[in-house]
């Protein structure tokens, strides 16, 4: 039970915390979750709209992260388990909230530029998620499970309980989107004849 009976740990020595929480030492819960609470944050922020939403997230997140503490393996990172969970309560929020159709939008919606990787490794990892919250929240949420989080197509298609093309053709669309957005804010990066390169290659 979160916040609940208490057992005697160590706060330097990170089992014997795990092991209070996992039998419903209050103490050791507030220091677990103070310790990860940005490092959590930080993951609901990137797959939500607004703070108020991320909080929601953050604090499902950790009452299954304390409800399911006694499944976690002491011989794997305990942050991959957190992070873990707190993506799978983000996707799980957003299916409870959103309206996929709402989200689905017709082939001539985005354009498909040639995608320069040269020009996106010129800003930093901060500015490009920045970019991505401008993104449609299905094409954003494909992105950051593929790019960020490491999830392959097939289970991303598992996650948002939507069919493996659908999940290309997302990423795609959100690789096209940011690129946009990197020419509308960072446009001293693409060089003056990148518009008319680009059209080009997209004929091939």
């Amino acid at each position: 039970m979160l916040f609940g009976r208490k057992i005697s740990f160590d706060e330097n020595d990170f089992k014997s915390v795990v092991s209070a929480c996992s039998a419903g030492n209050s103490q050791a819960q507030r220091l677990l979750y103070k310790q990860f609470f940005g490092y959590a944050k930080s993951i609901c922020l990137r797959y939500t709209s607004t703070t108020e939403e991320a909080e929601e997230v953050l604090n499902e997140g950790f009452l299954k992260v304390f409800n399911n503490i006694d499944r976690y393996d002491a011989n794997h990172p305990f942050k991959a388990w957190l992070r873990t969970i707190m993506v799978n309560t983000a996707i799980s929020y957003y299916r409870k909230h959103k309206k996929y159709n709402e989200d689905m939008v017709s082939l001539e919606d985005a354009p498909y530029p040639r995608f320069d990787e040269d020009v996106v490794s010129q800003i930093t990892a901060n500015e490009i998620l920045e970019l991505i919250q401008e993104i449609k929240p299905i094409y954003k949420n494909v992105f950051l499970l593929y790019v960020v989080d490491g999830y392959n197509h097939r289970e991303i298609a598992e996650m948002l309980e939507i069919n493996e093309a659908t999940v290309r053709s997302h990423y795609v669309r959100a690789r096209a989107r940011l690129q946009h957005l990197i020419k509308k804010y960072y446009p001293h990066l693409f060089p003056s004849d990148w518009a008319v390169k680009s059209f080009k290659g997209n004929e091939n």
